[in-house]
């Protein structure tokens, strides 16, 4: 009997899906705070499930199968851009191949999906460089980047995916949500001054949304909270 007990509780690990173990909830959300005025929310949440009027989703250089090759890349059950690559029919795996986006540090392309393909309305892919490269405060650069693009496109909220992890880094979380929120709001205040010497105009933004996997929210948030933290000193 102990034995069958033991079998039965093995068999219900394995089958349940890989997000549903140890990790935060799909769907879960936190305003972190805000700095000067804008919300900062943490999302678990996939980009290509994301309901959002701008998705940045970051993308490193390709090399042949990479965000499909687990390990390093995480599992498809929890890659984002594996997800996101398959809901635009292999579009961004196709355009990476092919050299039509690179992926170079901070080169950028706009996609518009077909309308129902995801929730967001439009996909802003940003290169990441070269992997073997990579280190966290890339992420200042890049974040800044995609809030100039946003301001640019005139959305008043957008989410940001990293996609490290997916793309087979293993980058420190925390510190990484830190840089992003250092760049994306050291580039709004940029901008901010330039509106005040009337030399800018931009749809003010109300909300940046940081999408993390259900593995690593917490660590994502803690990263967000002393960004914040620095911004009010």
């Amino acid at each position: 009997m102990k034995k069958q007990l033991i079998l039965a509780s093995l068999f219900i690990a394995i089958a349940l899906p890989y997000t549903a173990i140890g990790q935060t909830k799909e769907g879960t959300s936190a305003v972190w705070g805000t700095i000067d005025g804008v919300a900062i929310e943490g999302m678990v949440e996939g980009p290509s499930t994301e309901t959002t009027p701008l998705q940045v989703a970051c993308v490193f250089e390709y090399t042949e199968g990479d965000i499909f090759t687990s390990p390093p890349a995480l599992p498809a059950a929890a890659n984002g851009m594996v997800h996101l690559d398959q809901a635009l029919s292999g579009l961004i795996t196709d355009i990476r191949k092919s050299g039509k986006f690179t992926g170079h540090a901070f080169e950028t392309i706009l996609i518009t999906p077909p309308a129902g393909a995801i929730r967001a309305q439009k996909v802003l892919l940003l290169g990441l460089g070269d992997r073997k490269k990579f280190t966290p405060e890339l992420m200042i650069t890049v974040a800044a980047v995609a809030l100039r693009e946003a301001l640019r496109l005139g959305v008043s909220s957008f989410a940001f995916a990293s996609d490290l992890k997916d793309g087979g880094v293993d980058s420190p979380t925390s510190l990484v949500a830190q840089y992003e929120i250092k760049g994306a709001f050291d580039a709004l205040r940029a901008q901010a001054y330039l509106k005040s010497k009337h030399m800018s105009t931009y749809t003010p933004l109300t909300k940046i949304t940081l999408l993390a996997g259900g593995a690593f929210f917490t660590s994502a948030g803690e990263g967000i909270k002393k960004a914040i933290a620095d911004y009010q000193h």
